[in-house]
């Protein structure tokens, strides 16, 4: 039979062929095909002839073709024919699918689509045939007249879509289903659709399906939808990645854990590598993923900017095209996450609305930690933005060889965080990534090098990281050995960071040593200064660095290491005796620098203490090297003064003069080392044979400064050939020498007195000479003062620096504190003797200056160390058990110290008016602000604070300016971490306006009295400007809010769903910014009637009008946008349009009037002043500026407010009243005036009169801003 439906094929004609198969049954048809199908015997052939004698013209062929075909797309799906077979069958349908009529392609889709919902469908191959079902179906353009009614194809195809879109895909043909829709024209809703649908299947597939998923997908999004292919696919991966730290950080256990890190990884570096792919192909893609991320940083960023989100775009640096962007749009989101996070931090008010979020540099160091699975294609975007963020945000200028931040103090701050955040990025990559280690750390070394001009600590800091993680590995690096090269030329501050931070290395590799060693030796003897100078630098770290067998460990030393390394002792491969070897042959070659320069000798002394400590074994060397030194400066003749040889200390070329032999120093090194040696070695030495010949040694070296204490104090000024007749004068050689001599003297006293002090043990003859020793310094330095003072400039004398050390000092203030504080507490300042007063401060001014001084070191620069510096001021510390110390918190210590300030200050407020300090009482201000910055703003003791502030604020009266501003700034800055200031602010307007006045005189006030501090002295300019700063930063707060919900909306438009779940939290920060924007109408309200001094307030006020209504302005764009929704207008924004125009814009144009008048009748210029007419001009122009501004934004907010009552059908401007005085005219007499100022000078004499008149009349007017 099918032979014989075979033969009739061949015939030219399909008469015999359709009668024949006519007479068939289907079932037998089916039979017969499936057959052949199954034994692979021609069953293309067989088809082929039965879509032969079945035309879609006959209704009975047609019928039949679609039966056949029905039963062909079930051979297929059976999975009992050959691929062959099967293949060849699907092509055969493809090629028939055009032939069928319309209602018959319905039916089949329809077939198809239920497949799916019963899951029926058993491989899938099958599906092939739908998007050319589809495709031919939405060719029919006549009507169909189905089970569906009557549609033409296209609908009908819509139709298809839909329900395919809405049933239940099995899991297994997932990705089947989304490659069919790129072969189907779809139209933009249908595209939506579809996408949508296959987002939605995301969560229901193993991880391992998601990737070839995403690549369908991707393929798909060439036809429309991008945006929304890319932000489910960031969206699904964000979710995971929340989902597995969340199941990482509980307790749960590892059972449970969904997703295995290692999987989840993979998966998503094979998902960006599918995205960057389709970016290549689709530029278009790579625009709108870049569109949609920056759109994000507006709103809500945790939608947008993810780890996943932030790996793309990383591993899209690899595209030239998008490089730049990606670059430009990761730092902009650093920066304005911290910009966030501080702002957030500095306010109660926004902590309480918009909860903290993740910081965008936690997600990129979590992209650094994640990139360990095989993310290589991220690394390098990973080194490249951490550099470019150094490189970026790192120290600016120079001065004098310090780095110097320029700007703000927030802005300072956020570069600094973002500095760090680049530095974190690159160590932890180097870290996780061996293959890159050399590129990072060749580009390191590389702009170490070459930024000679820009600090590089930050770029040494990080160095030192890194070879502290790996000295073993970079040990072998010839990168740091080529680097050595260039010591040379390297300025000196560069050359020491940079050895400090390679001196592991240098433990560890004994060619790396001697590579170092070669170098400085060449550069001891180079023709530049700062190479000799590096050269000196580097061999005393090697000489710290390399233990000699013997010397004491770090743990003996009571005082801090200057370099703070970590060790590598336990890797080292020489052992102590070579290091002794090698130490003296270092020694050795820094001898020879006594000979140079005063500044090479100077790092020498200034560095042989520091080695002493580190390495003792070499003590006798050092004192042997300083001994012999000394004695070529000191005059060995006990009755001869000076005792030293100050002359042979100055050299002289020529005409011009130079300190040859910084002789302080030395004795400062000698005196340094000469107490260590006591206090340190001896002890240890106890009942142990001493070396006569160094006993001797250190005990000449006393004798020689016990001699030189007792004839320095005998010596006069003539002694010195300097007394107050001799030339100071810069100009002069024999000036400059004596300044360089009095300045050794200086620094000799100083040595002396702390050399004294530490052999003292407190003896009234060693205390004595101390004091005779000061009164010699400072005969030297009052000299010197007064010189300085009568020359021409003060800069002419350089400031003296002490040579007094840290641990003197130290010492000193530690025996004096406890009681200089109780001087203070106990002796008030009206009762101190006048005479006992230096630089017109009193002793306990002098006290109070110390402490404050030590409180704001301690808290700016030993954060970490104020439990321990508030634990020993606490007198009862010492008697307190371990236990209990260990409970008492940083913020009840310093309540502590603050309620005795407190007391300070208001026994001082409550006294008589003749009694107060002014100095002293800031000075307390200064204190209370410092320890107010250690109480937890959560405690009961910070409201303590704050409460005993306002107190004062509003109960005391003052009308010292500087006092009230530096009280009410603290008010202020407590207040702010506590709630909004706002309600403050209205209440100081109202008691300025009182105190002031009205700009209409014939008002009459009614004295408001909130706070006594606010008086007729302090109202303005000092609390006036201070209020003004706390609205413009409350202004500045709620800007942020309005832009953070302005991003909200915009990216609600995109979900409906998200719109739905985001509506809360905007209505909350709505009313919030409503309330806010309220008080501060009623705040402006009340300064703008204010009859202000012209100046600083009047221009501040000005502007800060023209930002609230900026501020008001955003707000009504925002609801503008709000209003595209179903959402309309809230009663409260009706309230506050109200208030501004019933209380704000009709003052406002009151107050420019009051300005204008008060400027207008400002003297005019004299006849002499004629000259500088044109410049007069210019400040009067200047100065109105701001009027112009404000005006523009008044007309700007009404301009959006009337189109918002159009959008939202509430007449918003029922309660505007349009200003009359709003025209800028050119009035042509002025401007004749300032074209002929610039012309003839040389005018008619007849005219001249008529022509003074002309310009007097003008400048009135011109100074008047002509709005009326």
């Amino acid at each position: 039979m099918d032979l014989k439906i075979l033969s009739l094929a061949t015939d030219k004609t399909t008469d015999k062929l359709q009668e024949f198969l006519q007479t068939l049954k289907t079932d037998d048809l089916n039979h017969l095909l499936q057959s052949r199908a199954v034994k692979g015997r021609a069953a293309g052939a067989f088809l082929r002839a039965i879509f032969k004698g079945s035309p879609c013209s006959d209704e009975d062929g047609a019928l039949r073709r679609s039966k056949i075909y029905c039963c062909c797309i079930q051979l297929v799906e059976s999975g009992d024919l050959q691929q062959e077979v099967a293949s060849e069958i699907i092509g055969l349908l493809m090629l028939e699918v055009h032939h069928f009529p319309g209602p018959l392609l319905v039916e089949l889709a329809s077939e198809f689509v239920g497949a799916i919902r019963e899951d029926s469908l058993v491989n899938g191959k099958s599906l092939e045939l739908l998007p050319i079902i589809l495709t031919a179906l939405a060719t029919k353009k006549e009507v169909l007249t189905c089970g569906k009614g009557d549609l033409n194809g296209e609908e009908h195809k819509r139709q298809l879509i839909d329900s395919l879109c809405s049933v239940r895909w099995a899991q297994r043909h997932v990705i089947q289903l989304t490659s069919m829709f790129k072969d189907v024209h779809l139209t933009t809703e249908e595209m939506e659709h579809v996408v949508a649908k296959v987002l939605a299947m995301f969560s229901k597939l193993n991880l391992q399906e998601i990737p070839p998923l995403v690549y369908q997908l991707l393929v798909l999004s060439s036809k429309g939808s991008r945006r929304s292919v890319l932000d489910g696919i960031i969206a699904f991966f964000s979710e995971l990645d929340k989902q597995h730290s969340e199941e990482q950080s509980s307790d749960e256990l590892l059972e449970l854990v969904t997703v295995p890190a290692d999987e989840l990884y993979h998966v998503e570096g094979t998902v960006i590598l599918h995205i960057v792919f389709a970016i290549k192909l689709d530029c278009e893609l790579g625009r709108v993923l870049l569109k949609h991320l920056k759109a994000g940083q507006q709103g809500d960023s945790r939608k947008s900017l993810c780890p996943f989100s932030i790996a793309l775009l990383l591993s899209l640096t690899r595209v030239q095209r998008f490089e730049e962007q990606v670059f430009e749009l990761l730092k902009t989101s650093v920066i304005k996450s911290f910009k966030d996070l501080q702002l957030l931090q500095g306010s109660k008010f926004l902590q309480t609305l918009v909860p903290q979020r993740t910081c965008v540099s936690a997600m990129i160091l979590a992209v650094v930690k994640n990139s360990v699975h095989s993310w290589d294609h991220v690394t390098q975007g990973l080194i490249e933005l951490g550099f470019i963020l150094m490189d970026s945000y790192g120290p600016k200028k120079v001065r004098d060889g310090k780095a110097a931040e320029i700007g703000s103090s927030l802005s300072k701050m956020t570069n600094q965080h973002a500095c760090k955040l680049g530095a974190n990025i690159l160590l932890e990559t180097f870290k996780i990534h061996e293959m890159i280690r050399q590129e990072i750390l060749e580009q390191v070394l590389n702009r170490v090098v070459t930024r000679t001009s820009s600090p590089v600590n930050h770029f040494l800091d990080l160095l030192s990281d890194i070879v502290m993680y790996a000295p073993l590995i970079l040990q072998s690096c010839s990168k740091v050995t080529e680097t050595f090269d260039y010591l040379s030329f390297l300025p000196l501050q560069t050359v020491q960071g940079l050895l400090k931070a390679v001196q592991p290395l240098l433990k560890v590799s004994m060619s790396m040593r001697d590579s170092l060693i070669l170098v400085l030796r060449k550069a001891m003897f180079a023709s530049q200064l700062d190479a000799r100078k590096s050269a000196v630098a580097g061999f005393l770290l090697l000489l710290k660095n390399f233990r000699v067998l013997g010397s004491l460990s770090s743990s003996q030393c009571s005082q801090s290491i200057g370099v703070t390394q970590v060790h590598v002792d336990v890797h080292s491969r020489y052992n102590s005796v070579a290091n002794e070897t090698f130490c003296l042959e270092i020694i050795d070659s820094l001898r020879r620098c006594l000979g140079q320069q005063a500044d090479v000798r100077l790092m020498l002394y200034e560095g042989f203490y520091d080695v002493l400590r580190r390495n003792s074994q070499l003590a006798n060397s050092i004192m042997q090297t300083l001994f012999s030194q000394l004695k070529l400066s000191y005059e060995p003749e006990p009755d001869l003064l000076p005792p030293l040889k100050l002359g042979a200390c100055v050299l002289t070329q020529g005409s011009q003069i130079f300190l040859q032999e910084p002789l302080d120093h030395l004795l400062s090194c000698i005196q340094h080392c000469l107490a260590w040696y006591k206090s340190k070695v001896i002890p240890l030495q106890q009942g142990e044979e001493r070396e006569e010949e160094e006993e001797g040694l250190y005990h000449e070296l006393d004798d020689m400064l016990e001699s030189i204490t007792i004839r320095m104090i005998k010596s006069e000024l003539e002694d010195f050939e300097l007394d107050k007749s001799a030339d100071f004068s810069q100009s002069t050689s024999v000036g400059v020498k004596n300044n360089i001599c009095a300045c050794l003297i200086m620094g000799v006293c100083e040595v002396l007195i702390e050399y004294n002090f530490s052999i003292s043990n407190f003896s009234k003859s060693k205390f004595e000479e101390i004091l005779s020793l000061f009164t010699c310094y400072k005969r030297f330095s009052d000299i010197l003062n007064e010189k300085a003072g009568k020359g021409k400039t003060k800069m002419a004398s350089k400031t003296h620096d002490s040579l007094l050390s840290m641990k003197f000092v130290s010492d000193l203030l530690s025996a004096l504190f406890r009681v200089l504080l109780w001087r203070y507490t106990s002796i008030p300042i009206s009762v101190e003797e006048s005479g006992k007063k230096e630089k017109g401060k009193s002793i306990s001014l002098l006290c109070l200056e110390g402490l404050q001084k030590t409180f704001s070191a301690v808290q700016q620069f030993y954060q970490p160390k104020i439990q321990q510096f508030l634990r020993a001021l606490d007198v009862t510390g010492a008697e307190e058990e371990e236990g209990e110390e260990a409970g008492i918190t940083i913020t009840q210590r310093a309540a502590f110290q603050i309620r005795q300030f407190q007391r300070s200050l208001l026994n001082m407020l409550s006294g008589e008016e003749e009694d107060f300090n002014s100095k002293e009482a800031l000075l307390l201000i200064t204190i209370l602000s410092t320890l107010s910055k250690m109480l937890e703003p959560s405690s009961p003791q910070f409201m303590q604070m704050l409460s005993w502030t306002a107190k004062i604020c509003k109960e005391y009266s003052q009308e010292d300016a500087t006092f009230c501003k530096s009280l009410m700034s603290l008010f202020f800055s407590l207040h702010v971490l506590y709630k909004s200031p706002v309600t403050l602010l209205r209440d100081l307007s109202q008691d300025i306006h009182g105190q002031l006045g009205d700009i209409d005189q014939d008002v009459e006030m009614e004295k408001t009295n909130h706070f006594a501090m606010v008086n007729v002295r302090t109202a303005a300019p000092t609390v006036c400007l201070l209020v003004l700063s706390q609205a413009e930063k409350v202004l500045e707060e709620v800007d942020w809010l309005v832009t953070k919900i302005k991003g909200w909306v915009s990216q609600e438009t995109v979900s409906e769903d998200a719109s739905s779940q985001a509506l809360p939290p905007n209505l909350l920060i709505e009313k919030a910014i409503i309330m806010q924007l309220g008080t501060l109408v009623t705040f402006f309200h009340e300064l703008v009637q204010t009859a202000l001094p012209s100046g600083s307030c009047v221009d501040t006020l000005l502007k800060d009008l023209s930002k609230i209504y900026s501020t008001l302005t955003a707000l009504v764009k925002y609801y503008l946008q709000v209003c595209q929704s179903t959402r309309g207008i809230p009663n409260t924004l009706e309230k506050l349009v109200k208030l501004s125009g019933s209380h704000l814009t009709p003052v406002c144009y009151s107050f420019i009037s009051y300005v204008q008048n008060k400027r207008s009748n400002n003297p005019k210029c004299t006849e002499k002043e004629k000259a500088g007419v044109g410049t007069s001009m210019a400040k009067v122009l200047r100065e109105t500026k701001p009027i112009p501004n404000l005006v523009f934004a008044i007309e700007q907010y009404e301009k959006f407010l009337i189109q918002l009552s159009k959008k939202s059908k509430v007449n918003l401007m029922q309660h505007m009243k349009l200003s009359t005085s709003r025209d800028f005219k050119i009035k042509g007499n002025i401007l004749d005036m300032v074209l002929r100022e610039d012309g003839e000078d040389e005018n008619e004499e007849g005219t001249a009169p008529a022509h003074m008149e002309q310009d007097r009349e003008p400048a009135k007017k011109k100074r008047k801003i002509c709005l009326s």
